[in-house]
């Protein structure tokens, strides 16, 4: 199956136009046109242009975000199925977020990020903190046990809390079920600013990772600093799903997909590879965000439960087509 990047680019956006169409009220293209290119601040505009809109924007570089870092994982630990969870950063915001809401209910959206933040890029530390304990260097095997070391141990923790604490168990089903709604415009900068950050950082860096593809000797032989690439490249993966989660909630499964669903596309090498990754995730994020909006209508469903129904079809699919080949 070969699919460009044009066709999935137009693809997503015809899914985010549809979601601005679609939700607990559905609206004619007029109406869209009208609130999307005038200045009125009548209800319909107000949902259309200041509600749905910024949640399409979000959901697509959030996906991004995810599938990019879920390609840098899978990458240098040559593990297929590789992904942020694996390094702990879900659970190390889920659990940061957790502590805050637990000791403050009620806090703003601003806290909420800042601390998801913090909590992730403490764990991916902590995963890679243990890792380099048992060795010289990071390697694959070592990196893989840690973060699942760390995220059962992290999530644990966030499962006692959340027993402990009732009354905030609402609140913090809100976040850990994940959601593009209700998002401060700003944190979308902060995300596509790390996303375009992070995707020059991995183009420039696509030789390497193709080189790395094979072995940590073939890679040191062709000049390629391994563990100097692994821990750059792992950093900026966990910054790249630290800042989503924050965002967004913990989602699962798009960076685990996407990368999956460009190889099959006939993406080959990570020059290729990159781009397609993060449109597949772009378009993964959306395609949720809509359905969610309808398998409970007219209640919205979790978004990431949303994505387990699309990414759980993909993976059997990928794993009984012999594709994806496990380490």
């Amino acid at each position: 199956m070969r699919v460009g990047n044009i066709t999935l680019i137009i693809l997503s956006l015809c899914v985010a136009v549809l979601g601005l169409h679609v939700g607990v009220r559905a609206y004619p293209t007029e109406d869209v046109w009208r609130a999307m290119v005038g200045t009125d601040t009548d209800a319909t505009a107000i949902i259309i242009r200041d509600l749905r809109a910024p949640r399409m924007v979000l959901a697509a570089l959030v996906g991004a975000a995810l599938a990019l870092s879920g390609l840098m994982m899978q990458s240098v630990t040559r593990n297929p199925v590789a992904e942020p969870g694996l390094l702990g950063v879900n659970a190390g915001a889920a659990f940061a977020v957790v502590v805050l809401l637990t000791y403050q209910s009620g806090v703003g959206i601003w806290a909420i990020m800042g601390v998801a933040a913090l909590g992730a890029g403490i764990a991916a530390a902590l995963v890679f903190g243990l890792a380099l304990s048992v060795g010289a260097s990071v390697s694959p095997v070592h990196l893989l046990l840690a973060g699942v070391t760390v995220a059962a141990l992290l999530m644990a923790g966030v499962q006692v809390l959340v027993i402990l604490n009732e009354q905030t168990l609402e609140e913090l089903i809100f976040w850990l079920s994940g959601s593009f709604a209700d998002r401060p415009l700003a944190g979308v900068w902060i995300v596509a600013a790390g996303l375009a950050i992070g995707g020059a950082l991995c183009l420039a860096l696509a030789p390497a990772l193709d080189a790395l593809r094979a072995d940590d000797a073939t890679a040191t032989s062709l000049g390629v600093d391994v563990a100097r690439l692994r821990l750059l490249l792992l950093g900026g993966a966990a910054l790249l799903a630290g800042c989503a989660v924050a965002l967004a909630g913990p989602i699962a499964f798009v960076g685990l997909a996407a990368p999956h669903l460009a190889q099959l596309s006939g993406a080959r090498g990570h020059a290729q590879m990159i781009p397609r990754s993060m449109i597949f995730g772009m378009l993964l994020a959306l395609t949720a965000d809509v359905l969610a909006r309808f398998i409970l209508y007219p209640t919205e469903a979790p978004v990431s439960a949303v994505m387990a129904l699309i990414g759980v079809p993909i993976l059997i699919s990928l794993l009984r087509s012999a594709r994806m080949r496990l380490a």
